[in-house]
């Protein structure tokens, strides 16, 4: 998936929205550098007799035959040298921004801990260290601290590094997790002794990053993916200590599907899943019969998407057979196929059945309705249920780490706009909560300082759309503040309002955020995604377009102040809303972008590419061709006028390459008429997600709030 999701001094809590009245007076004077000129070379392609001219194809030589491939890493040198330039005199603001931010977060912090067989597992951070320490402590927090990762220490003299899939074996002796030094999101799964403190000499590369232990505490199932294409391919059975080859135990064979492994909450079930867009398959042993051969629950069935939970009694499997937005059904723990499934929670109209989570007590539903998040709990199917209640226009609530299956409570996550990410435990006999922790704000912030709130902005064809919004109380909607609208909508990612503390150094710079739920996500239900997908997908872009005019319309702001960015498959999105509506726009960030759909849709050697022909299609089928090339940005840059454009990637980029928005941004140089800025940013360490550290990332977020600020006239 394409996706990429991204603290103020207390003299400027007290000065408000004063420094927008004198940006007159501040306004940056962008300095008159010359731009790179991408080199043109002779290439076409021919496909559904349509000849189109591609003289930037030879930027895809770096991914295609690697760091020898200087031409293209001399080309972006020089755009990074260019962006540098232009933002020379930013630079005391970006610093000013990144101090700020950085000073917002608690640096000496601790998670609250999560109880898991026997232990209290919890991260801990230390003051002016970029990484954490996983720790625990054996069946009291009163007891002796053992330090699990000293991810400080590993990830010294490291540019990038990320840990993920850390898992204890069940005899609490070993941990299992996955490495990433290059960004790339290809792990090395490694394992540590927890009694002696050795690394063991198993070393399994390229692989997802997760693993699962069978209950012998000595065989590990994990992900290998294809080094080229990094499609997850095999699901591998390793034997600890082994010297032989690890076992194939499942290979996918459609390359349009994800593969993953994973355990049952319960502990009696190893899954393999393999889904695609539009259907899923899922596999199962019992955990503790390692050797024993996957079973398929039910073999695939064509527009039909599953899963499946485990009881002790009976498998709970979540379903969109007949059912848009999915129902809830169960059945044996011996008879899986479709003819033995029982509905336990029908198909509702008005509400996404998102996920389900079972416990030996007690059912925990998540659904969504009119765009928000609901927690029921069900502790019978045959009885009554209830809601955990949550008062704000717009919110996120999500259920957090509850690994213990037999567990009296639930704990969940609450956040808003306004409202920082909150730890509560929630008491199902007695409907009772406890608030464990709210992460901190520092530097002064006051939630009464802030106002959020939820408008629709109509559609072209008259759909209704969300648009979550903050800014700082006493804004006055006269058309003259600059709004940043933000925005993702595709593979039915549904895009919550959630807190931020970066945003408070916009907001308490006049600035209005604003999140738009535009169709492609699955905001509103299943039907939301299924209209801004495919065939459809041009809804996304009219959408944002729209709330942009709309929000215009309600003097939040004008075309001279409206402001864009989003990341990913959301970087398509800004392509697209530059090429249909550049005036709409005085700026528009686009973060590692999507946007040469139809030669990347073309090339299955490039990742991710086989995966989502269902949520793109495939332009070897002439009508995606056709619809995708009336979209794409990089075919549609033309002669004409656009906005400022500040276009982020990285060279490691395992998700969007980094030749996409190079190749974009070359044409663009060639062909706009205007004088607007358009620069590319390329961070040649980084890949996806930019930067590993607690730290790091603020740099990156201050360099693209200097960008807008500076459009705006605000130099501090």
């Amino acid at each position: 998936m394409r996706l990429i999701l991204s603290i103020c001094v207390f003299s400027l809590l007290l000065t408000g929205c004063s420094n927008v009245k004198n940006k007159k007076e501040m306004s940056y004077q962008w300095p008159k550098v010359q731009a790179p000129v991408a080199a043109q070379k002779e290439h076409t392609r021919i496909l559904h007799g349509d000849t189109v001219p591609d003289p930037y194809y030879w930027m895809i030589d770096y991914f295609k035959k690697g760091p020898d491939s200087t031409e293209v890493v001399k080309y972006l040198t020089e755009e990074n040298d260019y962006t540098e330039k232009l933002m020379a005199g930013t630079r005391d603001l970006q610093t000013q921004l990144f101090n700020e931010m950085k000073a917002r977060i608690k640096e000496k912090d601790e998670s609250v801990p999560v109880f898991n067989n026997g232990y209290y597992y919890y991260t801990r951070a230390e003051e002016g260290k970029q990484y954490y320490k996983y720790c625990r402590k054996k069946g009291s927090l009163n007891a002796k601290e053992e330090i699990l990762l000293d991810v400080d220490q590993m990830a010294e003299g490291k540019a990038y590094y990320y840990i993920t899939g850390i898992t204890v074996s069940p005899d609490n002796r070993l941990l299992l997790f996955g490495v990433d030094e290059v960004s790339r999101r290809q792990y090395t799964l490694k394992i540590k002794n927890l009694e002696t403190g050795e690394i063991l000499s198993d070393a399994i590369k390229g692989t997802s990053g997760q693993g699962v232990w069978a209950n012998d505490n000595k065989t590990i199932f994990y992900t290998l993916n294809n080094p080229v294409t990094l499609l997850s391919e095999k699901i591998m059975r390793h034997q600890l200590g082994s010297s032989g080859t690890d076992q194939i135990v499942y290979e996918e064979k459609d390359k349009s599907n994800y593969i993953g492994v994973s355990k049952t909450k319960n502990g009696q079930f190893i899954l393999i899943t393999s889904q695609a867009t539009l259907s899923s398959e899922v596999l199962f042993i019992n955990a503790n019969q390692p050797n024993d051969a996957f079973v398929s629950f039910q073999p695939r069935i064509k527009n039909v998407l599953y899963d499946v939970v485990a009881l002790d009694d009976r498998f709970l499997i979540r379903t969109n057979l007949d059912a848009l937005n999915f129902r809830v059904m169960e059945c044996p723990l011996n008879k899986t196929g479709v003819a033995n499934w029982k509905e336990v929670i029908p198909h509702r109209k008005d509400i996404l059945v998102q996920s389900v989570d079972a416990y030996k007590k007690f059912t925990v539903i998540t659904e969504r309705k009119n765009g928000l998040i609901q927690l029921n709990i069900k502790q019978s199917f045959s009885s009554g249920e209830h809601y955990i209640a949550f008062d704000e226009p717009a919110y996120t609530a999500n259920l957090g780490a509850n690994p213990n299956y037999f567990t009296d409570s639930i704990r969940f996550i609450y956040t808003s706009l306004t409202t920082p990410y909150s730890v509560y435990d929630y008491h199902v006999q007695n409907k009772s909560k406890t608030l464990q922790k709210q992460v901190e704000v520092l530097g002064g912030y006051k939630i009464n300082d802030y106002v959020t709130e939820r408008i629709y902005a109509p559609a072209s064809d008259g759909t209704k759309i969300p648009i979550s919004l903050v800014y700082k109380k006493g804004l006055k909607k006269d058309g003259k503040s600059p709004l940043l609208l933000y925005a993702y909508g595709s593979y039915g990612y549904s895009l919550d309002a959630e807190f931020n503390s970066t945003i408070i150094s916009l907001l308490n710079r006049g600035f209005v955020y604003a999140l738009a739920h535009i169709r492609g996500g699955e905001d509103l239900g299943r039907q939301w995604y299924e209209e801004g997908k495919l065939l459809k997908k041009k809804n996304s872009f009219t959408d944002f377009i729209n709330c942009g005019e709309y929000l215009i319309q309600e003097q939040f702001t004008s075309k001279e102040h409206l402001y864009a960015n989003g990341g990913s498959a959301g970087g398509l999105l800004m392509g697209a809303v530059s090429t249909m509506a550049p005036d709409l726009w005085n700026g528009v960030i686009a973060e590692v972008p999507f946007v040469d759909v139809v030669n990347t849709m073309l090339d299955e050697s490039i990742p991710l590419t086989t995966n989502e022909f269902d949520e793109w299609g495939n332009p070897k089928e002439k009508i995606y061709y056709d619809y995708q090339k009336s979209y794409s940005p990089y075919e549609n840059v033309t002669a004409k006028k656009y906005p400022n454009l500040l276009v982020t990637t990285g060279l490691h980029d395992s998700q969007v390459q980094y030749f996409e928005p190079a190749k974009w941004v070359a044409k663009l140089r060639s062909l706009k008429t205007d004088n607007n800025l358009l620069l590319l940013k390329t961070n040649m360490d980084y890949g996806h997600g930019g930067a590993s550290g607690r730290f790091d990332y603020l740099k990156e977020t201050a360099f693209n709030f200097a960008f807008l600020l500076a459009l705006e006239g605000i130099m501090e």
